[in-house]
């Protein structure tokens, strides 16, 4: 068995032998992609030339398996991969040779992608990749194509070609940038054919391939090829003085946890604020300590102005960072604030300049000009993206620009892709066309909403919904197992997306379970600030949460359960009001905040009296929170009759209680669930609809609160009691 320091071995035979032929080749792939010092999240291709049974003609004919458009190869499987018949490719480079051509970048480059439809084997539905070619025209059996930092960061130095030789003799080939496609594989043929002997190509600015005929050997030669550039750079690296040195040396010094942490959540909101004014963007921060190393460097803002070289890089991290001079022991967040403000107009409009500079008269329209990547000496990087997932995946891809970038500087320069090669790449007509093909944004994507009370009954309903229609959701409870529990059901059903989840808060996906007490402003401002951490900041609150104190046999409850009932369902909300109106303010985009009050608040019940008081006077507090905190955030109540399926507030011996009230036949024996199920007919009997009342029932309102469908209501009762008569505004 092969041994490595750079990267992990990990092929087993026995397994690979009991898979066919395209199931070794999905096994080659997840293996390459599992890690990421090999290639970067949705990066990279892999093929194998197979012999298949044409279903056409019966006939065995040769059929190109390749990593088609779109997926990740650590978790690639048989629908992820394109099927073309092999010598249908190799025909058509006389139609390519035939079109009339001015320069590499022309709409027949572009068409020959349309080309690949017609050499669909067995109506495969998965679209080709535009690296297609650069698998079909190299002659042998089994090809990897990946993008390792370490073979990057010597694609991406100024001496590349010398490197290569170099470091890898006369076994691998040099090819300069060009944009993936027919004519680079045409290249890469040319190259092949004079030099037979080779067994992969450095591909300048990008990345490299590598082959054999025997699909375990090319596994083993492309770790080879990635362990030998690794102890290169690693040698070259410790010669110049390793970490002491890296970048120029330390500028800046690293706040401590706990004042990083606070810093970031202080300026988080803002900073989402700044960034989305044209969309809203869902963050991640990163502050381990190779980020911290380069931020905190003399070269940081050298480097990160000269942007990132891997296509795959600044496809996500636009064309450069957004980097901050600012020094973390000298100056403080409001000069942070100040600085990020200046540098994010800069941002902008060069960004502007780049696009008005780099446009063709076909162009798509300029993108959001803002940054995706920001910098801050002593704290770390900040990365954003339309949903957790993607903002996880900028990250890990600004990391990989960093490494590159260290082993760049460790051999050589660092140089990155010309403005003009970057822009063709990000403002690809065949990128554009596949971003159009992308389904539309779910409702309540780039969304933040945060559910108090989410651990059970209505809150837990309610999170599951929003999460349905596109929202990030942070569960809060008082207990974090439970608040945890519904995070957990919401992400195992969604899944963590595309990436590789980062340690801490960055690591959350689609939900996040926290802890807070809401009769508790210290416990809340705390909880709202670990929501910014997880994620940059929120867009809207949903409080379920609430209590029901059960009276004695005269209807009273003793006075400090009074004051308790009025401290969850009224105090505990106005808490969570003004706390998160602090950051909502700081981020200026405009939220909801929606209460939980009852039917009960209109409609006055014997037995309930601390309840019924408390929910009319959660009433008046939507209508006063309203004036308090418009115009940014729109202020409405949700008011519920009895919900007993699915509520926390109906234990077993309330549910017991309810029914020897009201004269309801039952027996001691009978499971609960028969008992809740009376006691819901009961009170749906005495609605206007007939029928229980539900958490999701309640869970809709909420819905069509935090959405923009009602985006001109505020201050308003939103009644989902079955249509209860005594409860008619009046």
């Amino acid at each position: 068995m092969p041994t490595y320091k750079f990267v992990n071995y990990l092929w087993d035979d026995a397994h690979a032998a009991s898979l066919d032929p395209v199931g070794r080749l999905i096994y080659r792939s997840n293996l390459l992609g599992r890690d990421q010092r090999i290639t970067n999240t949705g990066g990279g291709n892999t093929s194998a030339k197979l012999t298949e049974k044409d279903p056409l003609s019966g006939q065995p004919t040769e059929v190109l398996w390749v990593k088609g458009s779109g997926g990740d190869l650590r978790t690639s499987t048989r629908e992820n991969f394109s099927s073309l018949y092999q010598q249908k490719l190799m025909e058509l480079q006389p139609l390519y040779a035939a079109q009339p051509k001015k320069g590499l970048k022309t709409p027949a480059e572009d068409d020959m992608v349309g080309m690949y439809n017609h050499t669909t084997f067995n109506l495969n539905p998965r679209p080709s990749s535009i690296d297609t070619p650069l698998h079909a025209f190299i002659p042998s059996q089994h090809v990897d194509h990946m993008h390792p930092n370490a073979i990057i960061s010597i694609a991406a130095s100024a001496n590349c070609e010398k490197l290569t030789q170099q470091i890898f003799g006369g076994e691998m080939a040099y090819v300069p940038w060009m944009r993936p496609g027919f004519e680079l594989g045409l290249a890469m043929q040319e190259i092949v054919r004079k030099n037979p002997k080779i067994k992969s190509i450095m591909m300048g600015q990008h990345g490299f391939i590598s082959w054999d005929d025997a699909e375990k050997a090319c596994y083993i030669y492309t770790l080879d090829c990635i362990e030998r550039a690794s102890a290169f750079i690693e040698a070259k690296y410790a010669a110049k003085g390793g970490d002491a040195t890296v970048f120029g040396g330390q500028k800046y010094t690293t706040l401590e946890a706990s004042k990083r942490r606070a810093a970031f959540a202080a300026i988080l909101p803002w900073l989402r604020g700044q960034i989305s004014q044209q969309k809203r963007f869902i963050g991640t921060v990163q502050d381990d300590e190779k980020i911290l190393r380069f931020v905190n460097s003399r070269d940081a803002a050298r480097l990160a102005e000269l942007g990132t070289s891997c296509p795959d890089h600044f496809l996500r991290t636009k064309i450069k960072p957004l980097y901050v001079d600012w020094n973390p022991q000298t100056e403080d967040g409001a000069a942070l604030k100040q600085k990020l403000t200046a540098r994010l107009q800069a941002y902008r409009q060069d960004y502007a300049a780049y696009y008005a500079k780099c446009k063709h008269a076909n162009s798509p329209a300029m993108r959001d000009p803002n940054p995706t990547v920001v910098l801050i000496p002593g704290l770390g990087l900040i990365a954003w993206g339309k949903d957790k997932s993607e903002s996880r995946v900028t990250a890990e891809f600004y990391n990989c620009a960093v490494e590159v970038m260290r082993g760049a500087e460790a051999i050589d320069t660092y140089i990155a892709l010309p403005q003009q090669e970057a822009f063709d790449i990000e403002y690809w007509l065949l990128e554009e066309a596949k971003l159009k093909r992308m389904p539309a944004e779910k409702e309540l994507a780039r969304q933040v909403i945060l559910v108090i009370g989410a651990g059970s009954g209505i809150g837990k309903e309610t999170a599951h919904r929003l999460a349905k229609d596109g929202a990030q959701i942070v569960c809060v409870d008082l207990k974090l197992e439970t608040a945890q529990a519904t995070a957990k059901e919401i992400t195992d059903k969604y899944g963590m997306g595309i990436g590789v989840a980062g340690s801490g808060l960055s690591a959350c996906g689609p939900a996040l379970g926290l802890a807070a007490n809401v009769i508790d402003r210290a416990s809340v401002r705390a909880m709202l600030d670990e929501v910014a951490l997880a994620y940059g900041g929120f867009d809207s609150i949903c409080v379920t949460a609430g209590v029901f104190w059960p009276s004695d046999t005269t209807g009273h409850i003793p006075d400090d359960k009074w004051a308790f009932t009025f401290g969850v369902n009224v105090t505990g909300s106005y808490i969570v009001g003004d706390e998160a109106f602090k950051t909502w303010k700081e981020q200026g985009l405009r939220g909801n905040l929606v209460l939980t009050t009852s039917a009960n608040a209109a409609v006055a019940k014997k037995g309930s009296l601390a309840y019924d008081t408390s929910k009319a006077a959660a009433n008046h507090l939507v209508r006063e929170l309203a004036l308090e905190l418009a115009p940014l955030v729109r202020v409405n109540g949700v008011a519920p009759a009895t919900v007993v399926q699915g509520s926390a507030m109906f234990p077993r011996d309330r549910v017991i209680g309810s029914l020897a009230k009201y004269n309801i036949p039952y027996q001691e024996s009978e499971v609960t669930e028969s008992l809740v199920t009376k006691l819901a007919q009961f009170y749906a009997d005495r609605t206007l609809t007939k029928s229980p009342i539900t958490p999701a029932d309640q869970a809709e309102a909420y819905f069509l609160l935090v959405s923009s469908r009602l985006s001109k209501t505020t201050g308003q009762i939103l009644p989902v009691d079955g249509g209860l008569h005594e409860a008619f505004l009046r």
